[in-house]
C-alpha cells in the first residue's frame, strides 16, 4: 500500500478561502467580517449581525430600518409547514423538526430553482425569518399548547421569546439571548457549514444545503452538545435548595469519576481554539446574569465544579455550548430545543457560506485512499 498522509477528519486541511469570518489567533478572538464577536455581542443586535454577515458590512439606520422590516414580514408560521410538523410524532427530535421545514420551506419557495445572487439573499432572509416560528411552535406542540403569532413591535430575540412561550421577556432575557444568537451565528468551515457548502459546490439549491447542514448539526459532537451539557446537569443532579458550594463540590466529584471511568464529558475542548473558546467569556457573562435574574446559584455550583474539574485533570478549557446550554434552561427553553436555536442562528452564517461558495465556485471533491481488497473476481 502506499504511504499516503491521510488527514483523518480533514484536520488542518485548508480548503478554499473564506471572507466571512476567522479566528485570531494573537488575540484568540472569533471575527465576524472583521469585527471581534464579543464586540457584536455587546453592541449590537442579531439583526444587525445577520446584515453583517450577508453584505460585508454593518447596516446604517435606513438599512436596518428596511432589513427588520423584511424579516419582521416573514415570521408568520406557514400554515402547510405546520401540517407537516403536526405530522411528525413528538418522539421525533426536534432537530428532525428543523430538517424537514427547512426543506418543506424551500420546496414551497417562489424561487426555489433560482440561485441568483438576489433569490439567495431573498431566501437566507426568508428561512432566516422562518425558522423561529418552527421551533417556537415545536416546543409548545409537544407541551399541548397552541402557536403564539408572532409581533412585529418586537425585535428578532424578544419575538423569538414571546412566540415560545407567550409573554413578552423582561429585558435582561431578550439580551442574554440575544448575545447567544449572535454568538452561534457563524464560526468558519465548522462540520455543518463545511457540509453546506459541499452540497452548494454541486450548485444545488440553498435550502437544500441548509437542510443538509441541519443534519450535520444534529450530532454531539457538533450542535448536540449544549443538550448534552443539560443532560450532564441532571445526571448530576439539580437541587435548587443547594447552595453553590454543595453543588460545586458535588460537580467535581462527578467529573473526577466520569474521567477516571474514560467517559467523554461534552462541553469542554475545541478544535479550533487550543487557549479556550473566545467566545466563553461573553456566553458565561450573559449566563451569570441569568442565575441572578431567576435565583439559581446552584447551577453555578455545577457549573464551576465541573469546569474546575476538567482543568485540574486535562486542562481543557470549555466551549459555547457550555455556557449555553443552562442559560437555554433557565430561560424555560425545553433541552431538546437547544441545538434548533442553535439553528436559527446559524442559518445567517450556513447561508452567507453558501452565497460565498457560489461566488467562485468549484465542485468538491476530495480523493481517498482505498484499503479493501486487492482485484479479485467472482468464481
Amino acid at each position: 500500500m502506499a504511504d499516503v498522509d491521510i488527514k483523518k477528519g480533514l484536520a488542518g486541511v485548508v480548503v478554499d478561502y473564506t471572507a466571512v469570518s476567522k479566528v485570531n489567533p494573537e488575540t484568540n478572538s472569533l471575527l465576524y467580517r472583521g469585527y471581534p464577536v464579543q464586540e457584536l455581542a455587546a453592541k449590537c443586535s442579531f439583526e444587525e449581525v445577520a446584515y453583517l454577515l450577508w453584505n460585508g458590512e454593518l447596516p446604517d439606520g435606513k438599512q436596518l430600518e428596511e432589513f427588520t422590516a423584511r424579516e419582521r414580514a416573514g415570521r408568520a408560521l406557514d400554515p402547510v409547514v405546520k401540517q407537516v410538523v403536526d405530522a411528525l410524532p413528538t418522539t421525533a427530535h426536534p432537530m428532525d423538526v428543523c430538517r424537514t421545514a427547512a426543506s418543506v420551506l424551500g420546496a414551497r419557495h417562489e424561487l426555489a430553482e433560482d440561485s441568483s445572487p438576489e433569490a439567495n439573499m431573498k431566501k437566507a432572509i426568508d428561512l432566516w425569518a422562518a425558522m423561529p416560528a418552527v421551533v417556537a411552535y415545536d416546543q409548545r406542540r409537544r407541551r399541548g399548547q397552541e402557536p403564539v403569532e408572532p409581533r412585529d413591535d418586537l425585535g428578532y430575540s424578544a419575538n423569538f421569546l414571546w412566540m415560545t412561550f407567550g409573554e413578552e421577556p423582561v429585558d435582561e432575557v431578550v439580551e442574554a439571548f440575544n448575545v447567544s444568537m449572535i454568538l452561534y451565528a457563524e464560526h468558519s468551515f465548522n462540520a455543518s457549514t463545511f457540509t453546506a457548502r459541499v452540497v452548494t459546490s454541486t450548485l444545488a439549491d440553498l435550502h437544500s444545503a441548509v437542510t443538509a447542514a441541519i443534519g450535520a448539526l444534529k450530532g454531539p459532537l457538533h450542535g448536540g452538545a449544549n443538550e448534552a451539557v443539560m443532560h450532564t446537569f441532571d445526571e448530576i443532579g439539580i437541587r435548587t435548595e443547594e447552595s453553590l458550594e454543595e453543588a460545586a463540590s458535588r460537580a467535581k466529584t462527578w467529573m473526577e469519576d466520569a474521567l477516571a471511568h474514560k467517559k467523554k464529558v461534552m462541553g469542554f475542548g475545541h478544535r479550533v481554539y487550543k487557549h479556550g473558546d473566545s467566545r466563553v467569556p461573553t456566553m458565561k457573562a450573559a449566563l451569570d446574569k441569568m442565575i441572578a435574574h431567576y435565583g439559581r446559584p446552584e447551577l453555578l455550583g455545577l457549573y464551576n465544579g465541573l469546569e474546575q474539574a476538567m482543568d485540574e485533570a486535562k486542562a481543557i478549557k470549555p466551549n459555547l455550548d457550555y455556557p449555553a446550554g443552562p442559560t437555554y434552561h433557565l430561560m424555560g427553553f425545553d433541552t431538546q430545543t437547544f441545538t434548533p436555536l442553535f439553528v436559527a442562528s446559524r442559518i445567517t452564517g450556513w447561508t452567507a457560506h453558501v452565497m460565498e461558495q457560489l461566488a467562485s465556485n468549484s465542485l468538491i471533491r476530495p480523493l481517498s485512499e482505498y484499503n479493501g481488497p486487492e482485484e479479485r473476481h467472482v468464481p
